[in-house]
């Protein structure tokens, strides 16, 4: 794809990821838990991470992978940051990993918003290329979290901004899953 041609498509995307980001439910929100015999396979997330290094969804299968899709232009990111931040630290000693996804982004301002919010991992997707992949999540839903299960599995999606004490009660649950049977 040319120069030009790939610049009015990230034009495009970003005005639509613009129009998006709001702190009020716009693409039906689903939060709470995926029932197991409905839940897809998430797709392939991988990704160079913001503070160096790379990341690979793959090799987390048998943990808790918590994603959220972000932007440090997104006034509803900024809202959750804190409770994103806050059950990282109350979930991974169970053995739950984070991984933030940043999309349509300048890298210098995405590296000033992580690291004064955040001390899990996030990817660069300026393209948003790796939202693509998952069917439920619209690319120009921003925020959004999804749970992934120990077998790699969306387990939960939502599409607004999460609060603490939501985030948790579904990580927990999820988390629960590995003693019994999850289909």
């Amino acid at each position: 794809m040319g120069l030009t041609r790939r610049s009015a498509v990230l034009g495009v995307l970003a005005a639509v990821t613009l129009a998006a980001c709001s702190n009020q439910d716009q693409s039906g929100t689903q939060s709470g838990l995926i029932e197991a015999a409905k839940r897809k396979t998430a797709p392939t997330v991988t990704g160079d991470l913001l503070g160096g290094g790379s990341f690979d969804l793959s090799a987390y299968k048998g943990k808790v992978v918590v994603v959220n899709f972000w932007a440090s232009w997104c006034a509803p990111c900024r809202a959750e940051a804190a409770d994103l931040e806050e059950v990282w630290q109350s979930s991974k000693a169970s053995g739950v990993q984070f991984v933030g996804i940043n999309i349509r982004d300048e890298k210098d301002k995405a590296i000033a918003f992580h690291s004064g919010r955040a001390t899990y991992p996030s990817i660069f997707d300026p393209a948003g290329k790796i939202a693509l992949g998952f069917s439920d999540v619209p690319p120009s839903a921003i925020p959004s979290t999804l749970v992934i299960d120990q077998q790699g599995r969306i387990a939960s999606i939502t599409r607004r901004d999460i609060r603490a004490a939501e985030l948790r009660e579904v990580v927990e649950a999820v988390v629960a899953e590995k003693a019994g049977s999850s289909g």
